[in-house]
């Protein structure tokens, strides 16, 4: 039987229980692989109780949770209790939700589970009680930290119909485009090459490199820097036998001739790489972490305390993330 996925609880207050309830809900409906929830049950069964839903849970270690799956969602406990309303973060919400991430990243280390599976978090919270990464993608990179090595890692946004990456992410464009280097172009395009590899399966991948100016800089007119840092990074890629071209005109890369001519585009900066993926697949799109001695994936959405415990919330995001994990997990080599 195949290894169960880690799925954290998130935000408690935001639609992370939610969620992950009607995923469980739609397990036969759509062959869903089994997975555990790191957190409270007694939280669970309350917000289970509050969207109308008859849900049983199981108290479980991760080893158990495949044989539970089918009858009930399996929860393994963290110890951290969570008293948050819906939509209203309370003081337990930080330590529930990076208890949770810790967690799930020691089960797959240990292997006990096959990869992570992260629902939103909500960092204005978790700010307040002191964390210090920008999101996410910061701190698994800190969990996954060996012989004081750190690894990079690299922010996907992947669909059946798109995957990208931003070089820079979470930066102001002024701050984005004085961070950008052939160094960190060259450094970010071999981990997505190596992922794409090992976890996807795509025996020799494709990459559409993105200009940063409009036009790819049109020769120089409308900026140098396509000229003098991407162009020599592209370079450096082909030189390394990596199948890349660029840079190219973003406002070119992503209608449908363009997208099948690539696996996964490369951009400069935050929303030259959302934008098209949101507009595209807005509702089953997926983050995922490259770069990361283990396969995390989550939803490509935020907690949305707007419709917490109310019933709106959709399960596609996280679905599609779920599924994802399992595939990237097969694909590994035993």
């Amino acid at each position: 039987m195949a290894k169960p996925l880690a799925l954290t609880s998130g935000e408690p207050a935001g639609i992370g229980p939610d969620i992950t309830i009607k995923a469980w809900l739609r397990r036969d409906e759509l062959k869903l692989p089994a997975f555990y929830l790191l957190g409270d049950r007694d939280y669970l069964s309350h917000r289970a109780k509050a969207l109308g839903l008859a849900v049983p849970f199981a108290d479980v270690r991760p080893e158990d949770a495949p044989a539970a799956f089918a009858d009930a969602l399996p929860v393994v406990a963290t110890g951290h209790a969570a008293t948050a309303r819906p939509g209203h973060p309370d003081d337990s919400s930080a330590e529930a939700a990076l208890a949770s991430i810790r967690q799930a990243v020691a089960d797959v280390a240990s292997g006990r589970a096959a990869a992570v599976v992260t629902n939103p978090i909500a960092k204005s919270v978790l700010y307040r009680a002191g964390f210090r990464h920008p999101g996410h993608t910061e701190f698994l990179a800190e969990l996954a930290a060996s012989g004081g090595h750190t690894p990079q890692p690299v922010m996907m946004l992947w669909s059946p119909a798109l995957a990208v990456v931003p070089v820079t992410i979470h930066l102001s464009l002024r701050e984005a485009i004085a961070q950008l280097s052939s160094e960190l172009i060259v450094t970010t395009a071999r981990i997505v090459v190596a992922d794409l590899k090992a976890r996807f399966g795509i025996a020799r991948p494709r990459l559409a490199i993105s200009g940063l100016n409009p036009h790819a800089g049109e020769d120089g007119s409308l900026g140098v820097e396509d000229q003098t840092i991407v162009a020599p990074a592209v370079e450096i890629l082909r030189g390394e036998g990596i199948e890349a071209r660029g840079p190219l005109p973003a406002d070119t890369m992503f209608h449908a001739a363009a997208r099948n001519t690539y696996d996964c585009a490369i951009c400069m900066y935050h929303d030259q790489a959302l934008i098209p993926i949101k507009t595209l697949a807005f509702e089953d799109a997926v983050n995922v972490t490259l770069g990361l001695p283990f396969i995390r994936t989550s939803p490509d959405h935020g907690t949305a305390f707007d419709i917490a415990g109310t019933g709106r919330a959709n399960p596609s995001s996280l679905i599609a993330a779920l599924r994802l994990a399992a595939r990237m997990a097969a694909a590994q080599p035993a």
